[in-house]
């Protein structure tokens, strides 16, 4: 079965090597490209229709997150999941998230504080449904449009850096800990919390994500 990625919710890839990397990003965080599994560029090309270049350059930007390592001559390695490597983006990834959130609501447009209450709906229906691939998808809109609505193009970069590592991991391992309608309520909050303006809401329910995420990582260190 050709395991080609379904399309984001919102608005469509500005460019084909935007597309390249959504795609193949999401094969890896859902498991479809196995950690330590070997692909091609060109298997890559026959999965998702694009051309070599933007398969090419979308890796690279992969390799740049840790995803995937390039090996000249030799191919493309998924790269495995570094369970205790968590703990450690997570100390990160809490004061950077908190920044986010709060700029976020302090800077956003009126045209992405709607786009957060429409995604506040989106992790209200995958919470009821328990849907994960759903909010995974949903999930990468929300991380984009965060670190847009920032302004703060620091920060943004920062993140880009931490969150597929992070969310791959949350997938591999969130269905022991049955914590998905919990963590996509959540973010709906967060989201809410941007949309109406209210910085110092926002700071706390992203501190409150992190404390559930925190707990959940370590809930899979222990039974390691």
């Amino acid at each position: 079965m050709n395991p080609r990625a379904t399309p984001t919710l919102f608005v469509p890839a500005p460019s084909l090597t935007d597309r390249a990397y959504a795609e193949i990003e999401e094969l890896i965080i859902t498991l479809k490209l196995a950690p330590g599994s070997a692909v091609s560029e060109s298997d890559l090309q026959t999965w998702l229709g694009i051309g070599r270049t933007p398969i090419r350059e979308a890796l690279h930007r992969l390799a740049r997150e840790k995803l995937v390592t390039i090996l000249p001559r030799r191919g493309i390695i998924v790269s495995a999941i570094d369970i205790r490597q968590q703990l450690l983006l997570l100390e990160l990834r809490r004061e950077i998230e908190r920044l986010i959130a709060r700029s976020a609501a302090r800077r956003a447009s009126e045209e992405e504080r709607a786009q957060f209450v429409a995604l506040a709906d989106h992790f209200g229906r995958a919470s009821k449904a328990n849907d994960d691939v759903t909010f995974m998808r949903v999930d990468r809109e929300f991380n984009v449009l965060c670190s847009r609505a920032s302004h703060n193009e620091f920060a943004e970069n920062a993140m880009g850096l931490i969150h597929s590592l992070s969310r791959r991991f949350w997938y591999a391992h969130h269905r022991v800990a049955g914590v998905m309608p919990l963590t996509a309520t959540l973010h709906a909050s967060i989201a809410r919390a941007i949309a109406s303006r209210d910085e110092e809401r926002a700071g706390k329910a992203s501190d409150r994500l992190l404390d559930a995420i925190e707990k959940f990582t370590k809930g899979v260190v222990d039974r390691r």
